[in-house]
């Protein structure tokens, strides 16, 4: 059994957390050969065997590199793929992803109509890199398909990112024909599995987002130390060391939450892991936020890693649901336990 600290430090020698933004398909090609993509399978489907907490670890030291590869898509599709009972060509599909084929899940919402000759038209938006993907895997009102980048009918439009760590694209169908053969869920089957793959997203969003946080707040302890002011280092002011207190106890409390929902993740319902995303995201913004002002002037520019680490946090805040809609989820399953 291979063990997390093991999957931590092969993570952190793959992808130090000194060299920001590795370049997309290197760090994609890296990871496939890792053998991350076969974390959560089991040893008999010739994966590792291990749990969610495990990918969440990956995903955590990815984040404080700002890993550009797009694994979390494709470990959610994956995920979407193996557990579909009813998907006939299951075990070819997981052998080409786990072999590096890219085929992303979308992170955002989207919208299907359906002809009554049984072609779909709208948008489903969120697909990371898809320029780089065979497929997509459409989640949609309970349906999950896979539709060939290629297609009659299959659009992709990129959407210009303020975080360009990644590219992120809307897959538009215009009376596209699905094919029976590539539907992995619908209907009754497709519910369980949107809830399955709910709460491995909403760890590895989490995963993250705190590992960017853990090295943003790193990069900034280090630069108060080393800069100076009245010939003293910012690192000795009091004020100073209360505010990275502030965000160390901010980031500690969020780690808390997201390593004890990891460990019991089938037991917990996706309202409490969707709230965890919530507040692991919004530590992230209030620690890039304080990040830049530490900096001071050079935290300002645009080109400093300050920069980079807040636009990710912009980001990761919108997927897989907001942070209000996660607090309102949140507290009306609260009041719902409370009332029982």
């Amino acid at each position: 059994m291979i063990d997390l600290s093991e999957l931590r430090d092969s993570a952190q020698k793959a992808f130090p957390a000194d060299k920001l933004v590795p370049e997309r398909d290197a760090a994609w090609a890296l990871a496939a050969e890792m053998g991350w993509l076969m974390i959560e399978l089991p040893e008999d489907q010739g994966g590792l065997g291990l749990g969610r907490d495990a990918a969440a670890t990956i995903h955590y030291e990815l984040g404080k590199a700002l890993s550009s590869a797009p694994l979390i898509p494709a470990m959610l599709a994956l995920r979407a793929i193996f557990e579909a009972e009813h998907f006939a060509d299951k075990e070819s599909w997981i052998e080409r992803i786990c072999g590096g084929e890219y085929v992303p899940l979308n992170m955002l919402p989207g919208k299907l109509e359906t002809a009554a000759d049984g072609s779909l038209s709208g948008k489903v938006s969120g697909y990371f890199d898809a320029d780089m993907a065979s497929h997509l895997l459409v989640g949609a009102a309970g349906t999950y398909l896979l539709v060939p980048a290629d297609a009659a009918g299959v659009q992709l439009e990129e959407k210009r990112l303020w975080d360009e760590s990644r590219r992120l694209f809307d897959l538009h169908l215009d009376s596209y024909a699905p094919d029976p053969m590539l539907s992995v869920a619908e209907g009754v089957a497709g519910a369980p599995l949107h809830d399955s793959i709910a709460r491995s997203a909403h760890l590895f969003v989490a995963a993250d987002s705190l590992g960017g946080a853990t090295a943003g707040l790193d990069l900034t302890v280090d630069y108060l130390k080393m800069r100076k002011q009245f010939d003293r280092p910012l690192a000795m002011f009091q004020a100073l060391k209360h505010r990275c207190a502030d965000l160390k106890s901010q980031i500690v409390s969020a780690e808390a939450l997201l390593w004890s929902r990891a460990a019991s993740a089938e037991t917990v319902s996706v309202t409490a892991l969707g709230a965890m995303k919530g507040y692991a995201t919004d530590s992230y913004r209030i620690v890039t936020e304080d990040m830049i002002q530490l900096h001071g002037g050079i935290g300002l520019t645009e080109e400093h890693p300050c920069h980079l680490f807040m636009k990710r946090a912009m980001l990761n805040l919108q997927l897989c649901g907001p942070l209000d809609h996660w607090r309102e989820m949140a507290g009306r399953e609260a009041l719902e336990l409370t009332s029982v």
